[in-house]
């Protein structure tokens, strides 16, 4: 039966922001086996370190090229080809003994991430652009896929015991094997509930493709992807920690109030489509970048501590008043889970620029674009460390990302300002089109 092309594009849609949540729970695996593997073969921090960043790492380098092949070939055969080749990895990980074995299964589990760039091509293909925001928010809250694994994967590690004799391998071995199974039978599904978008296949020369990344603006983009999306990767992995040196909490208290922040940020992302399409990204971007200053701005300072002299003509003279200024963790989370937010909706109105000016290229631009953003992810937490121990100050951490924040929004409005008071009818092409324009 002849399906509507409504039909089929709202059946893509579905398929991959499906495959995309699959393959993000398979990107950060290593946060939770990664643990077990740590006791195992007994990992020193920097190992730790490098085992769970490599995923990240190559996941994040590899979405530029992965990109360009789908404006070449397609998504549907690539991220098919991506879910299904997944499982060889995964299986793998399940005998796999040496350290240096899993750094190099990593390496390749660490392809499921380009699975974003795959999917943002395919997507937006399939949609015109006025509802391009919408579909790319949707499918872009797949990345709560990595709540999943840290839901899923605990109870998963207790199923077999580890070292019982058969078939199944036991303890957190169990894990990679159950996402080995997961990855195949999505890749089946994924397969029979496609389409092949022909516009997908192109002739550009290599140069042709890669022609965009000349424009200041792609690397704009680029700047407000690192923001947004590394510095939610970053949190994620900084906040447990943060939690536990500053407030003092348990590891499992930490863990839940790390996840008000993670959750809701992925899934946020949705909306965050649909209000690019509502009110024009440029609009949208204005309110994200302005409440990451003003949120990161209030997280940045440290603990306080004023002390005040009594006067000679008070009965209590020579007294030193004490006054303490401190972050309640309540109070902290508040505002990291409001940070959060505006980083979810920011990443979705980020997307939609892309393909309104890139059209034609929205593989390569969008992969550049998430190779940045995920870059970020993985050299923020290094920075907020180095920073940490050298000012002995925790709280630099949102003392960078507000720095960050700032020099995104000044960028942005300075570029802003010049469009609009050029006369030129090309000027107003460069600002965002749509119904936050006539009202700008």
């Amino acid at each position: 039966m002849e399906r509507s092309e409504t039909w089929k594009r709202n059946s893509v849609l579905a398929m991959n922001t499906f495959g995309f949540t699959v393959m993000f729970a398979v990107w950060v695996i290593f946060a939770i086996v990664g643990i077990a593997i740590r006791r195992e073969i007994v990992l020193t921090e920097t190992e730790f370190a490098l085992l769970v960043a490599l995923p990240v790492l190559t996941g994040s380098l590899l979405r530029l090229p992965m990109g360009m092949a789908t404006d070449w070939y397609g998504g549907r055969p690539l991220f098919t080809a991506l879910l299904a080749s997944s499982a060889i990895p995964l299986l793998l990980l399940c005998v796999a003994t040496r350290y240096w074995q899993y750094l190099v299964l990593g390496l390749f589990i660490g392809m499921a991430g380009t699975s974003f760039a795959v999917g943002i091509a395919y997507t937006s293909a399939w949609f015109p652009q006025r509802l391009q925001g919408t579909a790319l928010g949707i499918f872009g809250a797949g990345n709560t896929g990595a709540s999943l694994t840290k839901l899923l994967a605990p109870p998963l590690m207790a199923v077999v015991p580890a070292g019982r004799a058969g078939f199944l391998p036991g303890g957190w071995r169990f894990v990679p094997f159950v996402y080995a199974i997961a990855v195949v039978v999505t890749a089946v599904i994924y397969w029979s509930f496609t389409y092949t978008d022909h516009s997908h296949h192109k002739t550009d020369s290599l140069g042709e493709m890669l022609s965009p990344l000349r424009h200041m603006r792609v690397w704009r983009f680029s700047l407000y992807y690192f923001l947004v999306f590394g510095g939610y990767v970053a949190l994620s992995l900084w906040l447990p920690k943060y939690y536990i040196d500053v407030f003092g909490l348990s590891l499992q208290e930490a863990a839940l109030l790390t996840a008000v922040f993670v959750f809701p940020s992925g899934i946020i992302r949705a909306p965050g489509g649909w209000l690019s399409d509502r009110f024009g990204a440029r609009t949208v971007m204005y309110w994200v970048l302005g409440v990451c200053v003003l949120a990161s701005f209030l997280l940045m300072f440290p603990d306080l501590q004023l002390s005040f002299q009594v006067p000679a003509r008070y009965a209590t003279a020579g007294d030193t008043l004490r006054l303490r200024l401190r972050m309640n963790p309540y109070v902290f989370t508040a505002l990291v889970f409001v940070l959060g937010i505006a980083m979810g909706i920011g990443k979705a109105a980020v997307f939609k620029h892309i393909p309104h000016y890139f059209p034609d290229q929205v593989g390569s631009v969008g992969g550049l674009v998430g190779v940045i953003g995920g870059l970020g992810g993985f050299i923020m937490p290094i920075l907020f460390g180095a920073m940490a121990q050298s000012t002995h100050l925790p709280t630099t951490t949102f003392a960078f990302l507000f720095a960050l924040s700032v020099f995104c929004l000044v960028w942005m409005h300075a570029v802003v300002r010049r469009l609009t008071r050029a006369a030129a009818p090309a000027a107003a092409e460069e600002l965002d089109q749509g119904p936050a324009v006539a009202r700008s």
